[in-house]
């Protein structure tokens, strides 16, 4: 059995840029003992691994654990001949962030800057509104805002309007999910939006309004047929007002798209830090802003 399989490694962010940081290796031979361990390696530049086994006896599973980002694994099997390549992305390990770089309240897409200006009465933040609102917000809930804006602005309805130009009013600000007066059409299209497969219907008993909506009842929860990243639209009505609880949910992504391992999370995954990276990687959308990494 030849042990010339060679290993090449990019390693990248969800933007694909290459991690600018040292990591660790391990690969563990599935049928062969051959357990190499590559120790601080510089994954700024294209890693290479050499004198692997190949061919039949060339599967290993791969294990790579860098400071800021989570562990990911991996199997990969190597070619008898000519080289392996494998670019690998890695998500954020969000107690590694220092700081994060919003961009400023002029570069907010329009739709959004709308609706903050509309938004007085945000509990916590009343009596301000547009910039004054967003330059107020703490990271973790403009991260939020922002990641919501970029999904809601991406879904688009049969009549050709996006989700986030038919939200009125903010009224209440959390990091994953925001409350919100609504169009009447935005439920409408919503429950139209099943028909044509934007969305499905989904139990609304998990989803409970605020103090503040007294007297509005429940009137359907709806979520978006993306396999991770789905946006949820749960609705109550009082009246003709209609109100929306807006959340994006992330059904595990960070472990299924990045094959992170397990028990590695040092946060819920709901967090708008952990949307982000599924917003980017599996859906391109960019909600704007950036990590900087201790």
């Amino acid at each position: 059995m030849a042990q010339n399989g060679k290993l090449k490694l990019e390693l990248v962010d969800v933007f694909g840029k290459r991690l600018q940081e040292k990591v660790d290796i391990a690969l563990r031979n599935t049928q062969l003992t051959h357990n190499p361990v590559l120790r601080s390696v510089d994954a700024s530049k294209l890693i290479n691994i050499t004198d692997l086994f190949a061919g039949p006896h060339g599967i290993y599973q791969l294990t790579i654990d860098p400071p800021s980002y989570h562990p990911v694994n991996r199997f990969v099997n190597i070619k008898t001949s000519g080289t392996t390549e494998m670019t690998i992305p890695f998500p954020v390990n969000i107690s590694k962030i220092a700081s994060v770089t919003f961009p400023k309240f002029p570069s907010v897409v329009k739709e959004l800057r709308t609706v903050l200006t509309n938004s007085p009465n945000v509990l916590s933040f009343e009596n301000n509104t547009g910039q004054a609102l967003y330059d107020a917000l703490d990271d973790i809930r403009r991260a939020g805002v922002l990641n919501i804006a970029r999904k809601t602005l991406a879904t688009r309805l049969s009549n050709e309007q996006s989700v986030l130009s038919l939200v009125k009013e903010i009224r209440e600000l959390r990091g994953d999910r925001f409350f919100a007066f609504v169009d009447k059409e935005l439920r409408e299209e919503t429950k139209h939006g099943v028909n044509t497969g934007l969305f499905h219907s989904v139990p609304e008993i998990l989803h409970h309004v605020p103090g503040q909506f007294e007297g509005f009842k429940h009137a359907g929860s709806f979520k978006t047929d993306d396999h991770f990243g789905n946006l949820q639209l749960t609705f109550f009505m009082k009246g003709d007002d209609c109100v929306a609880d807006i959340d994006i949910d992330d059904a595990g992504g960070l472990g299924h798209i990045f094959q992170v391992l397990k028990n590695h999370f040092t946060g819920s995954p709901t967090h708008p830090y952990n949307i982000h990276e599924i917003l980017v990687i599996h859906q391109h959308l960019d909600p704007g802003y950036r990590f900087n990494l201790k």
